[in-house]
């Protein structure tokens, strides 16, 4: 059935020839090739995910930097109010003392022109009993 000559030989070395030719020319440069693309990917990926890494490291600091930042305008926003408080409570303070201080010196003067109005009445009382008794008695009681 088979026929052993020379033409199985010569296609038996035709076909390892045309392996080693095409391995040399095709599949080597086609397997670097693709070993190169796999590198190149691995790489990429490598990078991309190092930069993820960085950029959520980033974002979290920028987080920190803004709750920190927060804390900072709640604490600036307090002191201001604490201080317009502390204003305020020293502005009434005042008002308060300068508003006892009218009352005390309208109380003096009122007791000032009572004195007075006291004393000019009792003169006006010395006199009129004196016309009184004058009148009463005639010129004779007169001191």
């Amino acid at each position: 059935m088979f026929d052993f000559d020379a033409t199985m030989p010569l296609m038996a070395l035709q076909f390892v020839l045309l392996t080693v030719v095409l391995n040399g020319i095709f599949y080597k440069p086609l397997n670097k090739a693709l070993d190169e693309r796999a590198d190149y990917i691995r790489q990429k990926e490598t990078d991309e995910k190092e930069r993820l890494a960085k950029a959520k490291e980033l974002a979290q600091e920028y987080e920190m930097q803004l709750a920190d930042a927060r804390k900072q305008s709640q604490k600036v926003i307090a002191q201001a109010q604490a201080n317009a408080q502390k204003i305020a409570a020293q502005s009434f303070a005042n008002a308060q003392r300068e508003a006892q201080e009218e009352k005390e010196k309208a109380a003096q003067e009122i007791a000032k022109q009572r004195q007075e109005a006291l004393g000019v009445l009792e003169q006006q009382v010395d006199v009129l009993s004196r016309q009184i008794l004058e009148k009463l008695l005639g010129t004779e009681f007169v001191n």
